[in-house]
């Protein structure tokens, strides 16, 4: 049994990645971890997801983490920054989905990733990935005729804005087309200047309940092409995690990518 650590098991996520790792043969829930101030804190992990109890707590201390062949974190910025060095501390595998991450974030996942295995992305569905090399495709075969947009929606209670999924989508495209994407970025408009040659635009809609949907827009004069993913349940991205986390089991030190438990091509 490959056993599996979650930490931010609290939230919507944290709940969706219980339910995954109690559903998948061959991995085990050892430890679920979120903030002091949880009201689940001392509730069986698996009565928290609604399903029977599992004999797993959910615990504030962090530290915990650690007991296991792999953690899966979907927290917040500064949980992640403390488990980055938990987990290189210990040698324990790191998969993260924790979005809204800064420079010095990354900096110290590039660090870590020099002492044990860790793997970051802002959306693990196996259709975000596949999407990911659509947009770079389209990007190659399109040029700079075609304007790129992209509008994202999420529920009204994500906090970060844009999505760490836009953004990823974003940098795919400017990185196909040749470019940096902080000289290129424009985070949606107002007022009277027109739209730049070269930019990548990105509209955040925040409402509801929706889960989480990205359109990618290539337009030119005459035509237009969409490239769309909606996700309809959380179980999408709690599948991807608990995959990508037991494929990160027993790798060498180092930074992967979705692409790599997919054995997609990597850009």
């Amino acid at each position: 049994m490959k056993r599996i650590a979650i930490v931010g098991a609290g939230g919507r996520m944290g709940r969706a990645l219980i339910e995954e790792t109690l559903d998948t043969p061959g991995v085990e829930l050892t430890v679920a971890c979120d903030h002091s101030d949880h009201p689940a804190i001392g509730q069986d992990a698996g009565r928290y997801a609604g399903r029977a109890d599992c004999g797993v707590k959910l615990t504030d201390e962090l530290a915990n983490a650690i007991n296991a062949d792999v953690v899966i974190d979907f927290s917040a910025p500064a949980v992640t920054s403390e488990l980055i060095e938990l987990c290189a501390k210990h040698g324990v595998p790191l998969v993260s989905g924790t979005t809204g991450l800064e420079q010095s974030h990354h900096q110290a996942l590039n660090a870590a990733a020099e002492r044990i295995a860790l793997l970051w992305a802002p959306n693990m569905s196996v259709g975000v990935s596949l999407l990911c090399q659509l947009v770079a495709q389209a990007t190659l075969v399109l040029g700079d005729e075609y304007d790129i947009e992209i509008v994202e929606t999420h529920h009204r209670h994500k906090k970060d804005a844009p999505s760490g999924t836009a953004l990823r989508l974003a940098d795919v495209a400017a990185q196909a087309s040749g470019g940096q994407l902080d000289q290129r970025l424009q985070h949606g408009r107002q007022g009277l200047q027109p739209r730049q040659s070269r930019e990548i635009g990105i509209h955040a809609v925040r409402g509801g309940d929706v889960v989480g949907d990205h359109t990618v827009l290539f337009a030119c004069e005459g035509e237009r092409i969409e490239l769309v993913h909606r996700a309809s349940s959380r179980r999408t991205f709690s599948r991807g995690a608990v995959r990508a986390a037991t494929w990160l089991i027993g790798r060498p030190c180092g930074r992967y990518q979705m692409q790599d438990v997919l054995s997609l091509p990597t850009r």
